[in-house]
């Protein structure tokens, strides 16, 4: 029992009368908005936890050759 094509258009149009079309760019903007920080903390995570790794290696490697 899947949702065909008609259905979903039926409910695309009930979901746009009830919000308006202001209400969901909005919506739209928002979520945009969230992902791209979400992306932005993520890519940054990882650049931090690659400069700990390089620096923790250079620590570990200069602490053999004293």
């Amino acid at each position: 029992m899947s949702l065909g094509i008609t259905e979903l258009i039926i409910i695309l149009v009930i979901v746009l009368v009830l919000f308006g079309t202001t209400k969901l760019k909005s919506i739209g903007n928002d979520l945009g908005s969230a992902i791209k920080g979400f992306r932005t903390a993520v890519s940054d995570e990882k650049a931090a936890d690659a400069e700990g790794s390089e620096s923790a290696e250079l620590a570990a490697t200069q602490d053999t050759k004293d």
